[in-house]
């Protein structure tokens, strides 16, 4: 058995795999024995039937079967031993060549495959990031005042509110949800910041082919390609948090993850109008959550992305700018 690695670029690689048949001969003959043990053949007691009948019936699945064995045992081993950190899985080149599945031959297997970017990114105490103010235009705060009377008006039930209290009303509202717009647009200044610093560069053909092959069919090559910019952005700032990740010292603990389920469980039934929850409920919805993969690397991403960013807001400085709802809503 033979392994090569061809640097096709900074990024991408060409592992070509050559397998002789020594070397999975006794994982066929495991294959077969295991068949010969289990097959039932009319006119043959079960594990009786003759090996020669198991090979013509079984031969050449047990071949692929232990083939296949020996490329996957054989890759993970390379990747290991070489300490390759690559993006997604080997896939099979374009320059593949035609396998005859015959036992005793010797088979060539090539694999495209993509290493993962280092990442060289520091954040710096001079590092500026705009910092958006956004104020109520006059129009924005008309409209809200209007549709806010028109509420109270239409109520049959609960107190009737002055016109005075309505206008404090609309003030005190119009200010949270600028302020939660202006938290979000921070954050996304600050991403867009740093990858941009980092320089991140993505062998973006062979993700766009993974990405492919490891859904299964389930999106289109087009759903792919339209969404592919925003896969990068987001996939670059990933592997940026990581770095920092590393660089700042953070882990991520299991009470982390158990604070940010709770918030996310709080967040969901004041949702549906339930802003206290009794603790059971609320220990109950998180435990689910704990045992869900997805939802749990999800709010991995979700803690690791707080204690980057707040440590970023911490070291670097802010550009502020004060800005319209109508012209921030154009960004």
């Amino acid at each position: 058995m033979n392994l090569t690695k061809k640097q096709i670029d900074d990024l991408n690689l060409e592992l070509t795999l050559e397998i002789a048949p020594e070397d999975y001969a006794e994982t066929v003959r495991k294959h077969l024995a295991e068949r010969r043990r289990t097959a039932e053949f009319k006119g043959f007691r079960k594990g009786m039937v003759p090996a020669s009948l198991i090979k013509r019936v079984y031969g050449e699945q047990a071949l692929v079967d232990a083939v296949n064995e020996v490329v996957t045992e054989s890759l993970d081993k390379y990747i290991n031993d070489n300490q390759l950190h690559l993006l997604g899985e080997p896939l099979g080149s374009e320059n593949q060549p035609e396998v005859e599945w015959v036992d005793g031959n010797a088979f060539t297997f090539v694999f495209d495959a993509a290493l993962s970017p280092e990442v060289s990114v520091a954040v710096d105490a001079a590092d500026e990031i705009v910092k958006y103010s956004i104020t109520s235009s006059a129009k924005e705060k008309a409209s809200m005042v209007e549709n806010m009377k028109k509420f109270y008006e239409e109520k049959k039930d609960g107190e009737a509110k002055s016109d005075e209290e309505i206008e404090k009303e609309v003030t005190e509202r119009l200010k949270e949800e600028h302020k939660q717009a202006a938290e979000w647009r921070l954050s996304k200044e600050i991403r867009d910041f740093y990858v941009a610093k980092a320089g991140v560069k993505l062998p973006e053909e062979f993700l766009k082919r993974w990405l492919f092959a490891a859904n299964q069919g389930k999106i289109s090559k087009e759903d792919i390609e339209k969404d592919f910019a925003g896969f990068c952005e987001d996939f670059k700032w990933q592997l940026v948090r990581g770095k920092m990740m590393k660089d700042f010292g953070f882990e991520i603990s299991h009470e982390d993850l158990v604070d940010a389920a709770k918030a996310y469980v709080t967040y969901q039934y004041a949702m549906y109008g339930l802003p206290q929850v009794p603790d059971d409920m609320l220990m109950e919805a998180v435990g689910n959550i704990m045992k869900d993969r997805r939802q749990l690397e999800r709010l991995s991403e979700q803690v690791e992305d707080n204690k980057v960013i707040s440590k970023i807001k911490e070291t670097v400085k802010f550009k502020e700018k004060k800005i319209t709802s109508e012209k921030f809503r154009e960004l």
